[in-house]
């Protein structure tokens, strides 16, 4: 999938442009997407991709797939499998350059000896909680830890004999000797590595010490020849610590770096009515909010490809929110319009009922069928048409009878004329009820001079509903998603508990609905409109046995105004 870059929109673009010209990298653009396989990829990860794997593109350079696998506690093999899944379905293409954090631990390792050689690191026996106390605040400097001048051969056998398991658990960490005064609390001698005994999803049980993200990253991309590291905007603190690491590794292991790698930072994309937390996600999983990772109301591409929502309009939405250098926050609204703006043109029509209730038209002979034309996609030839059965007793919208209607209700009523998309007017004339007093029916009658594209009768007729003839229906399951959170800012509501704001209504499931007879020929993972209710898309993922099962991508209108107005009360 190309991406178009607008150098005006996308400050990253610029600052690569000036690279080149002048002349840094030998003239290369090397970029690399980084995920934890510790959860599935949401939205904003998307930016993250498409962005990195664009710049490589547009400037004829190489792409990296690199899965930070440090922690192995929280990292599972059906992650690396998600995200590989997501990304090619994004369009993001590594060629052969997938590589693992673990693959290089070897090498990170002789790095931090040599780091340890050069009194640059040392092994520090005091507790995570010490450690904190240690490192002061951002008023107050931080104090020398009293273990900060071991020897270098001391430290170098204590870090060995951690490599051996020798010891538990946080009993020591390595951490970098810079400046405990730093007014950047990250340059505050960080840790690189901890002892975890823990089984890697790769390495097994070889490794007892894990290297931590500022150190392995940075070494990483030395390692890759990555030339521009893009990186959301909260590391920008932590920039001047990948730049320490960077110009080691430059200098103690010339024999494996490729490249001193560039840290920038942009802005990570917060949108209404989501979440986009890794370790929130898990916890709507975990505890049963959801169906899982994929369930279509999440914000993970998993879920939005469920959904329905096609990889072009994600791509849309990514380069229309443009790439900025501080923190916004997008309406769901944008998102929405992109998914719309994608599907207006390639979605074929449906006429589909989810609520029915049966309109029988009394003057129509009863075992009289016509065939009524209608357009695949409006104002588009090419896409063809096809003829939709029309007889005595079809289904309309519960939602388009009305007993007593308000003013410029211009659907159906007692006495009033609607027509029929396609079709004829016609005229409610009884309303039928069963026992409980329920609407059960509606009788009306038809004026066969109102014939769509033929009609002779010089009557204006306004509404205009759609249908599906009840001898020919054919019986589908609609999912109706709607947001999963009812607070623009669901982690600022709830005293701090964003499952607080979860939307009750997230998911409505019409069983009853009823749609035209050639729904059927739709195959799974079509996406279709359906006349004045929205995108569908079929679950391909749900067993044929279950019948036909669709989900609702987006509605024709953005409901969101409604909801954020009922939070509000």
């Amino acid at each position: 999938m190309s991406q178009e870059i607008d150098a005006q929109s996308n400050f990253v673009y610029a600052m690569i442009q000036e690279d080149l010209e002048a002349g840094k990298h030998d003239g290369r653009v090397h970029t690399r997407f980084p995920p934890e396989p510790n959860g599935y990829l949401h939205i904003g990860h998307a930016k993250a991709a498409l962005l990195n794997f664009g710049i490589a593109q547009h400037f004829g350079g190489k792409f990296n797939l690199r899965f930070d696998d440090t922690n192995p506690i929280a990292e599972e093999e059906e992650f690396v499998d998600s995200i590989i899944e997501d990304l090619r379905w994004l369009g993001v293409d590594w060629e052969d350059r997938l590589f693992f954090s673990s693959d290089s631990f070897d090498v990170k390792y002789r790095f931090a000896e040599r780091l340890i050689e050069a009194g640059l690191a040392y092994v520090c026996d005091l507790s995570t909680e010490q450690i904190r106390n240690y490192r002061g605040t951002l008023t107050e400097p931080g104090t020398d830890s009293p273990y900060r001048d071991r020897s270098p051969a001391e430290n170098l056998d204590l870090f060995r004999r951690m490599r051996e398991g020798d010891f538990p658990d946080g009993a020591r960490v390595l951490r970098a000797r810079i400046d405990m005064t730093s007014g950047n609390v990250n340059l505050r001698d960080p840790v690189l590595y901890r002892i975890l005994h823990a089984t890697h999803h790769r390495t097994g049980d070889q490794w007892c010490i894990y290297p931590m993200y500022d150190f392995d990253h940075p070494f990483t991309d030395v390692l890759e020849g990555i030339t521009h590291s893009l990186c959301s905007i909260e590391y920008s603190d932590h920039r001047p610590l990948y730049d320490w690491v960077v110009d080691h590794a430059m200098e103690l292991m010339p024999e494996v770096a490729q490249c001193r790698s560039r840290q920038t930072e942009f802005a990570r994309l917060n949108m209404t009515h989501m979440v986009l937390s890794k370790r929130k996600l898990r916890r709507m999983v975990e505890e049963g909010h959801v169906e899982g990772w994929d369930d279509p109301r999440m914000p993970t591409i998993s879920g939005l490809r469920r959904r329905g929502v096609p990889p072009n309009a994600i791509a849309d939405f990514q380069e229309r929110v443009g790439v900025a250098r501080s923190d916004s926050t997008v309406d769901m609204a944008m998102f929405h319009f992109c998914i719309r703006n994608d599907l207006e043109t390639k979605a074929h029509r449906r006429m589909v009922v989810l609520e029915p209730i049966k309109l029988i038209i009394t003057n129509w002979p009863e075992d009289s069928v016509e065939r009524v034309e209608l357009e695949n996609i409006p104002n588009d030839p090419g896409a063809g048409t096809r003829e939709v059965p029309f007889g005595r007793e079809v289904y309309i919208e519960r939602e388009d009878f009305m007993e007593d209607p308000p003013r410029k209700f211009h659907r159906l009523s007692p006495g009033e004329e609607v027509r029929l998309k396609g079709a004829y007017a016609v005229m409610c004339n009884e309303v039928i009820r069963d026992d409980s007093g329920n609407i059960a029916a509606l009788h009306c009658t038809y004026d066969p001079a109102t014939r769509s594209g033929n009609d002779t009768s010089g009557r204006k007729i306004r509404g205009v509903v759609h249908w599906v003839s009840a001898a020919h229906a054919e019986p589908l399951t609609v999912n109706l998603y709607d947001t999963l959170f009812t607070e623009e800012d669901p982690e600022a509501a709830g005293d701090g508990d964003f499952t607080q704001s979860i939307n009750p209504e997230s998911l409505r499931i019409r069983t009853n609905a009823m749609g035209e007879p050639c729904i059927c020929d739709s195959p799974p993972g079509a996406r279709l409109q359906f006349m004045r209710k929205g995108y569908f898309y079929r679950d391909p993922q749900r067993p044929t046995s279950e019948g036909i099962i669709f989900n609702r991508i987006v509605p024709l209108k953005d409901t969101w105004a409604k909801i954020r107005k009922k939070s509000k009360k």
